[in-house]
């Protein structure tokens, strides 16, 4: 006998407690799924049922077998499925969420490039600072910024990239209200506050938090950064927001010492037995033009 022989009429049968089932299942006759049992108990030379006019049982032998006969059967299907996935292209709907600001400005650009390629591909993107269950509202794919603080074993993650925090000021306020060189001198700082009253930082290799307070309280970057350009106060924002006007000299970085380490960009998707090609090349799109 082949190595393979008889081994899907086994677990057919297993499963279906009856050799009738099976070769319904497999689309063959009893006889056949009978002969291909028989076969593989005199291969192995051990019985792996126990048969009556009126019920079919596995042995303990056979429940042994079945265990590592069912790991093989699906790994072989798995391996099939990955080589047929190579040649697929992404097509269908695919569902996506992002923050609000870095989804509009960075990942939307992406994402329609992405169908620009692959035109039979369908996305739906919702941007949102909200952190929404994937699995209970059917989301493929979400990206989450920072830490992944309650992600649960039923995500899978992928770091795509990473993003810096920069603590800034205009070049009016730095001149009006001098720069702060330590942490204590925030305290005397007008301080535009976003989501969170706290901003963080390391000193001595070790993360701090510090209260801050001012004038202008936002749950928008956007608001934030121009009050910043208008000398109104510090922000810290991460550096898709200040980049370009850091560059242009607009804004200045501050306390740069105390400078917090990189935080991760991720693609987020539920766990699956194998990765559709849809979400796996949108995930290596990503990181392939983030990762620059």
């Amino acid at each position: 006998m082949n190595a393979w022989d008889g081994i899907s009429e086994f677990i057919a049968v297993s499963e279906r407690q009856s050799f009738t089932a099976a070769a319904r299942q497999l689309g063959i006759s009893v006889a056949q799924v009978s002969r291909q049992v028989t076969a593989l108990e005199e291969k192995l030379g051990t019985q792996l049922f126990y048969r009556t006019t009126r019920k079919v049982s596995v042995t303990e032998a056979g429940q042994i077998y079945y265990q590592h006969c069912r790991q093989l059967l699906d790994g072989l299907g798995e391996a099939e499925r990955a080589i047929g996935n190579l040649t697929e292209v992404p097509r269908g709907k695919l569902k996506l969420t992002a923050p609000t600001t870095y989804g509009e400005t960075v990942i939307a650009p992406l994402v329609n490039d992405f169908v620009a390629r692959y035109p039979d591909l369908e996305v739906q993107c919702r941007f949102t600072n909200q952190k929404l269950d994937l699995v209970l509202e059917g989301y493929d794919m979400a990206i989450r910024l920072g830490r992944l603080e309650g992600t649960t074993g039923s995500l899978m993650t992928q770091q795509l990239s990473t993003r810096r925090l920069y603590a800034c000021a205009a070049p009016g306020y730095i001149a009006k209200r001098g720069e702060p060189h330590s942490l204590s001198e925030l305290n005397h700082h007008n301080c535009l506050v976003g989501t969170l009253d706290y901003w963080r930082f390391e000193e001595d290799g070790r993360e701090r938090t510090i209260r801050i307070h001012g004038s202008i309280h936002a749950n928008s970057g956007q608001a934030l950064l121009d009050a910043a350009l208008k000398g109104i106060g510090i922000v810290q924002l991460p550096d898709y927001y200040v980049d370009p006007w850091i560059a242009s000299g607009d804004l200045i970085p501050v306390l740069t010492k105390y400078q917090p380490s990189d935080e991760g960009i991720w693609a987020i998707y539920p766990t699956n037995r194998h990765l559709s090609p849809k979400i796996r090349m949108l995930v290596e799109h990503l990181g392939r033009y983030l990762g620059q």
